[in-house]
């Protein structure tokens, strides 16, 4: 997976979980593409002191990923989906029965994971 895409992801479970002022900082930053500069100066702080932040933003949504793995679900459940999306196009086209076999034990998997 590419590093914004991630960090995207990353942002979107765990995001409420910084304070507004992280978040500003590390919306700016990943989501807006300001540079460290630009948020130094609309902040009033240091260019290394914008740096820092995001990167104890990024250790923090990293740690909250590691105990509870909400993203890893996330991605797992989403290719499943696309995976029983598949398999039923081609049970229209087909008609194997061993496709609708396959879509059960996929979602058998996804019901485990919750």
């Amino acid at each position: 997976m590419d590093d914004k895409l991630k960090q995207a992801y990353l942002y979107d479970f765990y995001g409420e979980m910084l304070n507004e002022h992280q978040r500003r900082i590390y919306e700016d930053f990943v989501f807006n593409d300001l540079s460290l500069g630009e948020i130094a100066s609309e902040e009033g702080i240091s260019r290394q002191g914008v740096a820092d932040m995001v990167k104890r933003c990024e250790k923090k949504l990293e740690g909250y990923e590691s105990k509870l793995h909400l993203v890893e679900k996330f991605i797992s459940v989403k290719n499943d989906v696309e995976r029983i999306h598949t398999l039923t196009e081609q049970f229209k086209d087909s008609k194997e029965e061993h496709l609708v076999e396959m879509v059960a034990e996929i979602s058998n998997d996804i019901l485990k994971l919750m």
